[in-house]
């Protein structure tokens, strides 16, 4: 590895959280100390395009100038500095890497759901983040939810369906969500973030479009019950040993916590750290924790949960294994009032990424043992 780490930051993506993606990418590019790092861009067109951007030694001034472009065909040249070691495995060691550590800040689909962390193991790259599995589980809310039960985490009540099943019989699960779940209840793809695709159903009519919009972003919809409830959420940074920070609170500018409230009108006030008594904010980092290594997390998460009003009941909600790093993102502003300010957070990221790559390396994947 060279005198400084040559991170490849790699954003945009195949998702409804693009535009997410960019924001975060330039808040990180411009966090980063110059003097440690070297940054490689990365972009991810919508159509699944690569682009490789020039090696910044500083950080750029705007969103613009990371959609650098150039044609579809990119994509291959683009992807070698990264993927080198697939194409000739036993030519490419550490010191010949033309990256040291990849950073995906890729929301949603194609990037926060474990497909691009199977290209970087395949590529024995180091990444920053959760694994396939920590990756896969985080975005998929109805597996979430079975790893949470079977944790033993308090949850809502909720009901999944896919595309197939709901066309089959629609009336069976509108009947059992009006009996299980009531209105309002709340509609969601079971694969996406950022709160996109996600409607607040009133009464029958309202449910049957806030399926067909969620259908539009994923095969499969989860509908979960309506709590009267404050949203409490956590960040969790490590490997192995996690650690929680101080917890933080979220009061949404509109009806519930949407795209619009997290990423555009910045009227949403945030709480840090919470104003709830010491024994339940002791109670949200240690279940934190247990989520986090419930889904077998990496690196960082951020996780989600209702305090319920009427008896102050913690239910945990989700664990978000790629956060925003945006100004108006929860992940950073918890750390920094816990104590550790968004470089060091950066550095910490970087380290824990390298770290269990070389913990990774002691592993046998052949399974010939030894004579």
């Amino acid at each position: 590895m060279g005198e400084k780490i040559r991170v490849g930051l790699l954003y945009g993506g195949k998702s409804g959280e693009h535009e997410v993606s960019l924001q975060t990418a330039l808040a990180v590019m411009k966090a980063f100390d110059y003097d440690k790092y070297e940054i490689k861009p990365f972009y991810i067109t919508k159509q699944g395009g690569w682009h490789a951007g020039q090696t910044l030694l500083a950080a750029p001034a705007e969103v613009a100038q990371l959609q650098f472009g150039g044609a579809e065909g990119d994509t291959g040249s683009a992807l070698m500095p990264v993927f080198q070691g697939m194409a000739a495995p036993a030519a490419v060691d550490e010191a010949d890497r033309q990256i040291d550590v990849m950073f995906p800040l890729l929301h949603g689909t194609f990037g926060e759901d474990g497909t691009i962390q199977g290209l970087f193991e395949m590529a024995n790259v180091p990444y920053v983040g959760a694994g396939v599995l920590a990756s896969a589980v985080g975005m998929d809310k109805v597996l979430m939810k079975k790893v949470f039960a079977q944790e033993g985490l308090p949850q809502c009540i909720y009901r999944h369906f896919n595309r197939t099943q709901w066309e089959k019989d629609p009336h069976f699960f509108i009947m059992e969500i009006e009996v299980a779940l009531g209105y309002p209840c709340f509609v969601k793809p079971a694969n996406l973030g950022s709160s996109v695709g996600i409607s607040k159903a009133r009464n029958r009519e309202e449910l049957e479009a806030a399926v067909a919009l969620a259908f539009r972003y994923d095969r499969k919809v989860i509908v979960e019950e309506f709590v009267d409830a404050r949203e409490i959420e956590v960040s969790v940074l490590g490997n192995d040993e996690p650690r929680a920070s101080v917890p933080g609170e979220v009061v949404s500018s509109n009806d519930f916590y949407d795209y619009k409230a997290k990423y555009t009108d910045g009227k949403s006030r945030m709480q840090i750290p919470a104003d709830i008594p010491a024994e339940t904010a002791e109670a949200v980092r240690e279940m934190a924790v247990r989520a986090f290594l419930a889904i077998d997390g990496s690196g960082l998460s951020r996780v989600d949960f209702f305090m319920r009003r009427s008896d102050g009941q913690l239910l945990i909600n989700e664990v978000n294994t790629m956060p925003g790093f945006t100004p108006f993102s929860m992940y950073p502003l918890m750390w920094k009032e816990t104590g550790l300010p968004y470089r060091e957070l950066l550095d910490k990221l970087i380290q824990l990424a390298l770290e269990r790559h070389a913990e990774k390396q002691r592993i046998d994947y052949t399974g010939g043992g030894s004579e």
